[in-house]
């Protein structure tokens, strides 16, 4: 499936911000803001459950029905898991042909809040398994959509819910223009202040949750997500069957996995993880649209007994090249790492890939990373709002490292025509999304699929 890009100039480091801008804004005659609104299933319209189906043949078997446990839960569940279904959705819907690195799966549950290696909070995105270059709106409509059906599963009202995607588009829209005035050293460091953000909540109960949350999100990863145990003298992982159990035939793969990815690692960094020695490796089912990949952690030690997890994630095509193209990159760990590099702004120092295929299989490793600053449900149904503008900005601070943003910035305007636009996608994609779910709960119950109990969703 191709995208129909329009017509438009290829951003150069000789042409001013002003020329980008112009050349930005110059697309709007091309395709208007407001046709990123429109929405509506093509007559032809690939079955998603088929897409899902297919997906899934490259997946490992025994770990399907986990996976489609966790998309019948709700809505946004199964958003979770239907990245393929919407990347083969937004394919064919106008495209301004501003194409940048992308996430390629950018719902709201895949922006996180972390210690980066200084210790300083950071809130960013947090997954990159589809990362590919792509039309820079492709990402801000999941973002958006993700918002709407979050809140509606919260229970807030239809206008609530077309606020949280306006929000999102217009902190992405105003961020990428202050981006745009900087220089790109300038824009290429810009972080996102998270505590000064949760400061500046203007709710003082509120305030005082999302701080607390932060905190605890904060001690988790400190005290290693309660992942480490000491058994018979030494550190293990602790086993939570069946989300977290010894891989048995895995168990080789995963070895030679971390033994080779540290070629891929600067110089100063590997002699960094060679202070260490794996002691143990486990199997750990992840989120909802990697359950069914290889995904597993190894538990390092130095040689004073300090604990290091990385999580070892088998990398796949990703759900944009149908529609995008495929990767420059032969190998998706690298495609992934390289993706994660351009656009976090304060990257892993233990993020790596493994050179070649084991088993036929490419793999990336990180430091494992298992918290959310949000958890969606009823809990966070007032921090939503303040969650959506969070998210819109980091987009767009993503976006800018990986694209030209005076171009973005261009396109978007000053005005509110783009915010409209993106909110009024998103609520006819809830819609859509609704429908597809109870497609997929009818394809459960006639046998199509098989879909074990539902177990809580580790990130």
């Amino acid at each position: 499936m191709e995208t129909n890009p329009a017509p438009g100039p290829t951003p150069s480091a000789a042409r001013t911000p002003d020329e980008r801008r112009r050349a930005g804004a110059a697309l709007r005659r091309h395709v208007p803001r407001s046709a990123q609104g429109a929405w509506k299933p093509a007559a032809d319209r690939a079955d998603p459950i088929a897409i899902l189906i297919e997906q899934g043949r490259n997946r490992i078997p025994e770990l399907l029905p986990i996976r489609y446990g966790r998309m019948r839960t709700d809505p946004f569940a199964f958003l979770r898991g239907a990245a393929a279904v919407m990347a083969a959705d937004l394919a064919p819907t106008p495209s301004t042909g501003i194409s940048l690195q992308s996430c390629g799966d950018a719902h709201l549950a895949n922006f996180g809040a972390y210690a980066s290696p200084e210790g300083v909070p950071v809130f960013d995105v947090n997954d990159f398994d589809e990362t590919l270059p792509a039309p820079f709106e492709w990402d801000l409509k999941r973002l958006a959509a993700s918002l709407v059906v979050a809140a509606r599963v919260a229970g807030q009202g239809e206008k609530a819910a077309r606020r949280l995607a306006h929000a999102a588009a217009r902190s992405y829209r105003e961020h990428m223009t202050e981006l745009a005035a900087l220089s790109p050293i300038d824009a290429w460091n810009r972080r996102v202040d998270l505590a000064r953000a949760v400061a500046a909540i203007d709710r003082p109960k509120l305030r005082d949750t999302v701080e607390k949350h932060l905190a605890a999100v904060l001690r988790s990863g400190a005290g290693h997500f309660g992942l480490v145990e000491e058994a018979h003298g030494r550190a293990q992982i602790r086993l939570n069957p069946p989300l977290i159990y010894h891989l048995g035939e895995h168990a080789l793969p995963a070895r030679q996995a971390f033994a080779s990815y540290a070629q891929t690692l600067q110089e100063d960094r590997r002699v960094l993880l060679a202070r260490h020695t794996l002691r143990d490796v486990a199997f750990k089912a992840v989120g909802v649209g990697s359950v069914g990949t290889f995904c597993a952690i190894g538990l390092l030690t130095a040689g004073d007994g300090a604990p290091l997890l990385l999580q070892i994630k088998e990398a796949q095509a990703s759900v944009l090249a149908p529609c995008a193209g495929a990767s420059a990159y032969a190998n998706h760990g690298e495609r992934v790492v390289v993706g994660q590099r351009m656009m976090q702004a304060a990257s892993d120092v233990f993020l790596g890939w493994t050179l070649t295929p084991i088993d036929g299989r490419h793999f990336y490793v990180r430091r494992l990373k298992d918290a959310r600053l949000a958890d969606i449900g009823v809990q966070i149904e007032a921090a939503l709002p303040f969650y959506a503008g969070l998210c819109g900005r980091t987009l767009a601070r993503a976006h800018a490292r990986a694209g030209d943003p005076a171009l973005v910035a261009g396109y978007a305007g000053k005005g509110d025509a783009l915010d409209e636009a993106i909110s009024a996608f998103a609520v006819a994609y809830a819609d859509q999304t609704e429908k597809d779910w109870k497609a997929f709960l009818a394809a459960i119950k006639a046998g199509r699929i098989t879909a074990a109990e539902p177990q809580p969703a580790s990130h």
